[in-house]
């Protein structure tokens, strides 16, 4: 039988009837962290309601003997309004005049004042969160740059924002997910410079889809921005937890999502390439910079074409040239090469898994002990090829390079994938199964910007500076492909700028 759903009554100036309503609603009396507490203030009777452990006892005990130093003509008549305007001394108080709002805010933290006679009650926010210290995030960590990351309190992360972007057109909105959870969320973008159109879009993907809950933060939020009744393999959106990258992102156009409890912010929409690059690349100069990016390029190229290739060779030997016949196993060893690959894989994601798993001090020693069972013993009792073992190390290795843990698991699959079409169909299945994964990733597209962009469509000015870290002073304008209201970022120096030129503010 379904629950009738009864609709929320309005603050009474009967007090007795607003604490019926909220110890009922509230669970006062079985939960033991909802504070009652019951005043008399000036011949007037108050109730205060508040989550034990959210609101700054300081603050709260100096209110308190502030409201009981008044007298009867402080606060009648209009008991509300004089509190409101006079005798409340605090920055962030709010009169709302629907119980559901009181709950809602009580539960949030801020603390809930109700005065017999009165028809609306105060919310005064005196609310503190646990939280950690900012401090640099372990998966983008810079060898020379700012230490602080994001927490997991959201008012601290939209600081560490403001903090970098002093714009007044920078937008903050804040919007609640979840019937149970309401968990706040904030949708932050650059008013003048994100397409309208795309923030709209977050925002109706977002209330589109009902749900009691999110506990998983960001990772929920993503698959309610990006839909898809299966998923996707390649992530569609990008984490990061260091302010000066999601900073720089928002200069883009780009949309930020912030949620609550989590350190990690959505940067949407996004391409594959911002998946591989790195907040060191822009922290050194254009050279080195260049250098870092191809190299992390070729590790993902090692990521997923090292094993297939090796294995396709090592089983049709007649593909390479005289001079490369050297490559492939000596000795195959007890079990065939495919098996070996995949227990290989298994083996490496078994330890990654045990690695996270395992506390600090004995992850090192986890390590250490696997390598020796998985790698030394495996070898010397002729179950595995040692070459088997060196590549697949070496790809493991070259997928740790992806600075985005969610791209490297794509990888990881992706690979598993083209190695078993290589064992099975040899060398028409590896570019079978290789076409496969391109037209996928051409099909694909977050917030309907083009995944591949800007290979497919191609455009050879971004696609460079995708290749290359280009220095600070040529990067004049802002990807068109975001369709930015703003393009201009820097003008470009008047010797450098053709007569007839105009910059394009928009793509066709």
């Amino acid at each position: 039988m379904a629950a009738t759903v009864k609709e929320a009554p309005r603050v009474s100036a009967n007090l007795e009837r607003n604490i019926a309503y909220l110890n009922s609603t509230l669970g006062y009396g079985k939960s033991f962290d909802i504070v009652l507490r019951r005043f008399n203030v000036a011949g007037k009777e108050i109730a205060m309601y508040f989550v034990n452990g959210f609101v700054k006892d300081d603050v709260m005990a100096l209110i308190l003997r502030n409201l009981d130093e008044l007298k009867r003509s402080d606060v009648s008549p209009n008991s509300l309004q004089k509190l409101f305007n006079e005798h409340i001394n605090h920055i962030q108080v709010e009169a709302v005049d629907d119980l559901e709002k009181v709950i809602d805010q009580v539960l949030s933290g801020p603390l809930a004042l109700l005065i017999d006679g009165e028809e609306q009650a105060l919310i005064i926010d005196l609310r503190i969160y646990p939280s950690r210290a900012p401090q640099e995030p372990d998966l983008e960590k810079v060898v020379r740059g700012p230490r602080d990351g994001f927490v997991e309190t959201i008012l601290m992360n939209t600081l560490l924002i403001r903090r970098r972007l002093r714009d007044p057109r920078l937008r903050n909105e804040v919007m609640q997910v979840g019937t149970r959870s309401k968990t706040d969320i904030v949708i932050s973008y650059i008013e003048d410079i994100a397409n309208p159109e795309l923030v709209k879009k977050v925002k109706e993907n977002l209330q589109k889809v009902k749900i009691d809950g999110i506990p998983m933060a960001e990772k929920a939020i993503e698959e309610l921005i990006q839909p898809g009744r299966f998923g996707h393999l390649f992530p569609k959106v990008r984490f990061t937890e260091r302010p000066d990258v999601a900073v720089a992102h928002l200069l883009e156009g780009r949309i930020l999502v912030m949620v609550d409890t989590s350190p990690s912010m959505i940067i949407t929409p996004c391409t594959l390439w911002d998946h591989l690059q790195a907040a060191e690349e822009y922290r050194q100069g254009p050279p080195v910079g260049v250098y870092i990016r191809w190299v992390r390029y070729l590790g993902v190229l090692a990521a997923l074409f090292l094993l297939p290739l090796w294995f396709l060779f090592a089983v049709q030997p007649e593909l390479l040239p005289p001079s490369l016949r050297f490559i492939g196993p000596n000795e195959p060893g007890k079990i065939p090469l495919i098996g070996q690959f995949v227990t290989a894989e298994l083996a490496i994601d078994m330890i990654r898994l045990a690695t996270v798993h395992t506390p600090s001090p004995l992850a090192t020693s986890t390590g250490i002990i696997a390598a020796l069972l998985v790698g030394d013993v495996a070898i010397s009792v002729g179950l595995f090829n040692a070459e088997v073992v060196m590549y697949t190390a070496i790809a493991a290795v070259a997928s740790f390079m992806i600075p985005s843990y969610e791209m490297s698991w794509a990888i990881r699959i992706v690979r598993l994938f083209l190695l078993l079409a290589a064992a099975a169909f040899k060398l028409p299945g590896l570019i079978i199964a290789t076409l496969l994964v391109l037209v996928y990733l051409v099909r694909t597209k977050s917030l309907d910007v083009p995944y591949m962009w800007p290979l497919f469509p191609f455009n050879a000015k971004e696609m460079l500076a995708v290749l290359v870290r280009t220095p600070v002073a040529v990067r004049n304008t802002r990807p068109a492909v975001f369709r930015p209201q703003d393009v201009i970022r820097q003008a470009a120096p008047a010797a450098a700028r053709k007569p007839e030129e105009k910059p394009k503010d928009r793509i066709k």
